[in-house]
């Protein structure tokens, strides 16, 4: 595995529990925009 394949993993990931943290504090639009910025990430991941 790539170290590039790794960054963009980490990314995604590091997105997806930003996206969890901000739901539930009650932040909706700020979630669904790092949620967007995650699926940006996971198409770099192909």
């Amino acid at each position: 595995m790539s170290l590039t394949r790794i960054s963009w993993l980490v990314t995604v990931g590091v997105c997806l529990i930003g996206v969890l943290l901000l739901l539930l504090s009650g932040y909706v639009g700020y979630a669904g925009v790092t949620f967007a910025v995650a699926c940006s990430a996971a198409i770099n991941l192909r």
